[in-house]
């Protein structure tokens, strides 16, 4: 029970980064239907401005964890910004296969030129000291260890999502981004400026994937290369999937579960831990393609 109970606890974790990545993913295809895959190296982005920044937060504020994840998230809303603006927006209007391809290109680019020796390099770093860890040992005879790191990723995780939840149903620009997923023309018609609606949404999703790379520096201690996005992001993408993508709560729900199931994957053989992503994405489309809290939405040819 106690092994049970503490894989568990590590999948909500794992769930947790997974969540802010996904949201990401389900925003922008929610309002433009595309599947942004350079989103991926936004949250590579963010995990190496967490380890150049870090250093000089804890020098000026006395303290690093909160001021980074302020700059990791500014930064990278700034690159979804800047990349909606040069490569999505000149083919919005044109086929899909269009924006797919430069979104591969996109990503194809910042994997590759990030990885240059000039910009953050090839070689392993360690991510840089953020916390000071602590091991804390649940009362009983579990055998329950969690960390303050464990704390920290589900506690900063959950109030983002809180946040975004509140942006997206309570706010003016929130509500013209459910107008604009639900019918574009009609919306239009009505006053709102897509393009802002469209900007805000490759604003706010990079913003968190930014957040999520900064506690993955944190909790696994060590950037591997730039193409370090490639796995969790593709994971976050499948439990978009998996939650019905385009549905927030869907993504979040699609997160959880896919940390969890690698979770206990990964207890049984760490190589299950990628083979197990794959089984539910081809699960869920086999069962229900439109994913668990998504909508079949017919389209007129």
């Amino acid at each position: 029970m106690g092994q049970f109970l503490q894989q568990l606890i590590n999948g909500i974790q794992i769930g947790s980064i997974y969540a802010l990545i996904a949201l990401g993913y389900t925003m922008v295809y929610g309002i433009v239907r595309l599947i942004n895959f350079a989103h991926a190296d936004i949250f590579m982005v963010g995990a190496y401005v967490g380890f150049f920044l870090a250093p000089v937060m804890a020098k000026v504020f006395g303290g690093a964890f909160i001021p980074t994840i302020v700059a990791a998230m500014l930064i990278t809303g700034l690159l979804g910004f800047v990349m909606e603006k040069l490569a999505y927006r000149p083919l919005r209007y044109k086929s899909r296969l269009s924006a797919l391809i430069t979104a591969l290109g996109v990503s194809l680019f910042l994997e590759n030129f990030c990885s240059l020796p000039f910009v953050f390099g090839p070689q392993f770093r360690k991510f840089p000291d953020l916390i000071v860890t602590r091991q804390i040992a649940i009362p009983g005879n579990l055998g329950l260890i969690i960390s303050n790191v464990l704390l920290l990723d589900v506690g900063v995780s959950v109030v983002l999502m809180v946040l975004l939840f509140w942006f997206v149903n309570k706010t003016l620009i929130g509500k013209q981004m459910r107008a604009v997923a639900f019918d574009k023309p009609t919306a239009s018609l009505m006053g709102i400026n897509i393009d802002v609606v469209i900007s805000t949404a490759f604003i706010v999703g990079p913003a968190l994937a930014g957040a999520g790379g900064i506690l993955y520096g944190t909790t696994y201690g060590m950037l591997a290369s730039p193409f370090l996005g490639i796995w969790p992001g593709l994971k976050a993408f499948i439990a978009a999937v998996l939650g019905g993508i385009g549905n927030i709560p869907g993504a979040v729900l699609g997160a959880y579960i896919m940390g969890i199931s690698e979770a206990f994957a990964t207890s049984v053989n760490s190589n299950l831990g990628y083979g197990i992503a794959f089984a539910i994405l081809i699960g869920i489309l086999l069962i229900r393609p439109s994913g668990l809290l998504g909508k079949f939405m017919p389209e007129k040819v």
